[in-house]
């Protein structure tokens, strides 16, 4: 358990960003402490620097948290996670529809039980923590309840969530269906209940138009324009038969995003996970209407959905936020840095562009707090920020000791810790000014 106090003094290497590395030299984008220090005051940063500079800033009595030969970050923020497909990550066998049919459906039935959602909710959570990830964007299912045990769980961690009810009135079992109206006012209730509660944000979670009416879409879209604050966030263009049945949901509409845009779920803190069959059109009305692109290379292709066009999408004429989202169970890990090490993958697979790791790492932090507009709390470490935050171990595995001895530059370890790192890399992660999870190898 964490411990209560939110007053902490940090030492080691960190970096962060004072810039987007897609939009200048990444490494001019990224800041590098060598040996730094970060204050954290009441669950925020208050200094942070080199630790020469600020060692006398250090209150009289208060113990410094070293952590030598390490890389400290801001904690990963994922975009783009389902919280009761934890039990079926690994499922063999089939793309995106009959996958859903085969194995996530007959799952997310389990959670009407309150016990089911409290145990996975807690499990999921600390598979986050594991891996560094301080922040997601969480799928529930359509119970109330799935979304109450998440956001209980998480509170007591003091994590920054953001979350919702799945809305679903057709396409999908009878014991997985609302309606229209449920749906509205069970959204309804939740929003009231945990939106702004401490750390905790609410969704509205249309799961995707063909298990939706334009009913329950429209009644998604007056829930999103009710506040200024809240998220939405729901798949797009993921799969190419998924693709064909919505054209013949939704026939007078010029494209998938176009279901969501007449609906009004298209706009600032609108997430739409995968993207992956868009048209140029597509990218220039989410840029215009600033929503956010959530890149899941390990699910697109563990299911053979296809590969994201991180730089079509993130093209400087007309930008779109993005960020990475590991879409757990489809996808097949956690961690952010298996993540980035596949976006990269994906990246040569278009034949333009290179992922640079500096701009990996940006669209694991900062990248995804601007993508989320979180961008003045979390994503990096700077006075007034948030202290989410993770340390990485370099030298976790052999391998990973062996071939970062190699390295001559903070972008060649970053790359190598995004290409062989996973949660063994991950030595704390911090929430909220305090340690919540140490590996256990590391703890005193």
């Amino acid at each position: 358990m964490p411990s209560p106090s939110r007053t902490a003094a940090l030492r080691g290497r960190f970096v962060t960003f004072k810039g987007n590395p897609f939009t200048m030299p990444p490494e001019e984008a990224l800041h590098v402490e060598e040996d730094g220090l970060i204050l954290i005051e009441n669950g925020k940063i208050s200094l942070c620097g080199a630790y020469d500079a600020l060692r006398t800033q250090v209150p009289d009595g208060m113990q410094v948290t070293h952590y030598p030969n390490s890389l400290i970050s801001a904690g990963f923020i994922d975009t783009h996670v389902h919280y009761p497909q934890l039990p079926v990550i690994a499922s063999w066998g089939e793309q995106l529809l009959e996958w859903l049919q085969q194995y996530v459906f007959p799952t997310e039935a389990k959670f009407s039980s309150p016990e089911v959602a409290q145990t996975v909710a807690r499990a999921f959570l600390q598979e986050l923590l594991r891996n560094g990830t301080t922040t997601a964007a969480v799928y529930c299912t359509v119970h109330p309840e799935s979304v109450t045990a998440f956001f209980q769980e998480s509170e007591k961690l003091g994590t920054r969530m953001i979350a919702g009810k799945v809305l679903m009135d057709r396409n999908a079992p009878d014991n997985l269906r609302d309606t229209a109206r449920q749906g509205f006012d069970e959204s309804q209730k939740l929003i009231e209940a945990w939106h702004g509660k401490g750390r905790q944000l609410y969704a509205i979670t249309p799961r995707f138009a063909i298990t939706s009416t334009p009913e329950q879409l429209e009644c998604a879209g007056a829930l999103f324009r009710s506040r200024d604050d809240l998220f939405m966030q729901t798949h797009l263009a993921e799969n190419e038969d998924e693709i064909a049945f919505v054209k013949t949901l939704f026939p007078d509409r010029t494209s998938y995003l176009d279901v969501y845009d007449k609906a009004g779920l298209a706009g600032p803190r609108a997430i739409f996970g995968h993207a992956i069959h868009m048209h140029e059109h597509d990218f220039q009305h989410c840029h215009d209407t600033r929503c956010t692109l959530a890149h899941c290379p390990t699910s697109n292709l563990f299911l053979g959905s296809g590969a994201f066009r991180l730089f079509d999408a993130l093209d400087p004429r007309r930008p779109v936020h993005v960020g990475l989202g590991t879409d757990i169970g489809a996808g097949t890990s956690f961690s952010l840095l298996s993540t980035m090490g596949e976006a990269y993958k994906v990246s040569l697979m278009a034949g333009k562009q290179r992922l640079h790791a500096i701009q990996a790492f940006w669209l694991a932090t900062a990248g995804a707090a601007q993508s989320l507009h979180l961008e003045r709390k979390i994503g990096t470490i700077t006075p007034g920020m948030e202290a989410d935050l993770c340390v990485l171990d370099p030298a976790a595995t052999p391998l990973l000791a062996l071939r970062s001895g190699e390295c001559t530059s903070i972008a060649d370890l970053l790359f190598v810790l995004m290409t062989l790192g996973d949660d063994r890399c991950v030595k704390a992660t911090w929430v909220d000014g305090r340690p919540v999870h140490i590996r256990q190898d590391t703890a005193s």
